[in-house]
């Protein structure tokens, strides 16, 4: 019997691509035969309201997250941190679009990436959010398993996920599988950046 549990909050705005990512995510789980539980709230996200969705994997009764019982937070906005973060448990991780370093009173871990840098550099504007994710499987899977855990993914499925989502699209899927990539290679190459990134 499969006995693992992960629970992950996807927060942005309206137009990043938080649902997308959300989707991908949980149909890399599926993939794997994992139970998942997605839910999202969304204000006006059409104007760049507030999106933020609910990724459970694992046998759980409902599909919304409790303050303070996440695993971690992908934020593909870092102010969205100060709206979001309290999903997050003590000694748990954040990985956040953001250029800057981000200083929060919560007792989290904090890894940054300048997402939106990397996607304009790249010729791919619209990339950041994949971008974010390449980073958060590097970061958070490699944290694991020098832990002795297991995330419930890694950066091979979630471009699986994608080659068969985006199959009939050619060109939508080379930069989608280039952004993750981007975002992967640099979580992977940035020692210490987020040391004890997974603690549970």
């Amino acid at each position: 019997m499969n006995t693992l549990k992960q629970q992950i909050i996807i927060s942005g705005v309206g137009g990043q691509g938080v649902l997308f990512v959300t989707r991908v995510m949980a149909e890399a789980a599926i993939a794997k035969g994992l139970p998942v539980f997605t839910s999202e709230t969304h204000g006006m996200a059409q104007r760049g309201g507030t999106v933020v969705s609910h990724l459970k994997i694992g046998t759980f009764a409902s599909p919304m997250i409790r303050p303070y019982q996440a695993d971690g937070l992908i934020s593909l906005k870092a102010e969205n941190i100060a709206i979001h973060g309290s999903y997050v448990k003590p000694g748990g991780w954040v990985v956040v679009n953001s250029e800057h370093d981000v200083k929060t009173d919560l007792d989290v871990t904090i890894c940054p990436i300048d997402a939106d840098g990397l996607a304009q550099s790249s010729g791919q504007a619209r990339s950041a959010n994949l971008i974010v994710l390449g980073f958060a499987m590097a970061r958070i899977f490699r944290q694991a398993a020098d832990a002795g855990h297991r995330f419930f993914c890694d950066v091979e499925d979630i471009k699986s996920v994608l080659e068969a989502q985006l199959s009939r699209k050619k060109m939508m899927l080379d930069a989608s599988v280039r952004a993750i990539e981007t975002g992967y290679n640099q979580g992977i190459n940035k020692e210490g950046v987020c040391d004890g990134l997974y603690t549970v």
